[in-house]
């Protein structure tokens, strides 16, 4: 009887070596930091391979504030440089550094619309993935964008006059605000996008982008415009922050238009977050 245990024994555990051990099945809890930071680096990455196989949106988001960064050069460059006493690519390269971050967020509403329309919010929803991984990748594939466009215009601006004469923590920190501010538009897009589908999301942004980029100090001397405006024109976000900008470049008085530019950021990203999450789980409910 003992041997033929032992032999059992020996059986059972050859049997038991020769078994399939499957792993461990993964975690699938979509909720916590650690899935928020592992579901958005994988969006982000889906996102990236998106926006780079996209490449007229991706040529069209650097070639539309290249074009206007030459043509404010050309058409009023000396107006504006006799105006101020300064060399007008000090507002000029700002300027269309913004307005590349606002039309290049364009783009991320249109295809966000378009994923909405083809269902591919409701898969992702449906998938134990992480609620705001999703909006949090579309953010940030955005500030990879603006980073790229705000090297490229700025270096191209070295053609017309611009330079970084403050050294390079002040440099860094022109990129700061020109992240910080395109951060705050692209929620005000995402919004927008996921709260109504059947909105003309590019003629109503455009229109607002079109206002912002013709009534700030970039464009003009504040002293220019009336005096009914100016106020308006001061203490509009894209002022602050072409301010806050050329400070950084030139030097001068730096923190009340840095206040007023992280203000607005923060205050209209606060605004816009919570809606812009629920408009998300709404759109991924539905396609119209």
């Amino acid at each position: 009887m003992a041997a033929r245990s032992a032999a059992a024994d020996a059986a059972e555990k050859s049997a038991s070596g020769l078994a399939t051990h499957l792993p461990a099945a993964p975690d699938t809890d979509e909720r916590g930091l650690r899935a928020y930071l592992g579901h958005t680096k994988i969006l982000t990455g889906r996102q990236l391979r998106v926006v780079t196989r996209d490449r007229l949106t991706l040529m069209q988001s650097m070639l539309f504030p290249l074009l206007s960064m030459v043509m404010f050069k050309v058409v009023l460059g000396d107006a504006v440089g006799q105006a101020t006493g300064q060399n007008s690519a000090f507002g000029t390269v700002p300027l269309v550094v913004l307005v590349g971050a606002m039309f290049g967020s364009l783009a991320v509403g249109t295809r966000l619309i378009s994923e909405r329309r083809t269902g591919l919010l409701t898969r992702l929803y449906v998938l134990p993935v992480h609620r705001a991984a999703d909006l949090t990748s579309r953010i940030n594939i955005e500030m990879f964008r603006i980073l790229a466009s705000t090297l490229v215009l700025t270096t191209a601006g070295m053609l017309i006059g611009w330079r970084f004469n403050q050294g390079v923590l002040p440099a860094i920190g022109i990129f700061a605000v020109a992240l910080l501010y395109g951060a705050a538009y692209s929620t005000i897009v995402l919004t927008m996008a996921v709260s109504a589908s059947n909105a003309p999301l590019v003629p109503i942004m455009s229109l607002c982008t079109s206002l912002l980029m013709f009534f700030n100090s970039g464009f003009s001397p504040i002293e220019a415009y009336p005096e009914i405006l100016q106020p308006l024109v001061r203490n509009q976000p894209m002022t602050c922050a072409i301010e806050t900008m050329r400070a950084l470049a030139t030097g001068g008085p730096i923190a009340e238009n840095l206040t007023k530019t992280i203000a607005w950021a923060v205050a209209i990203m606060l605004i816009f977050i919570w809606p812009a999450m629920r408009g998300y789980r709404r759109a991924a409910a539905s396609r119209t």
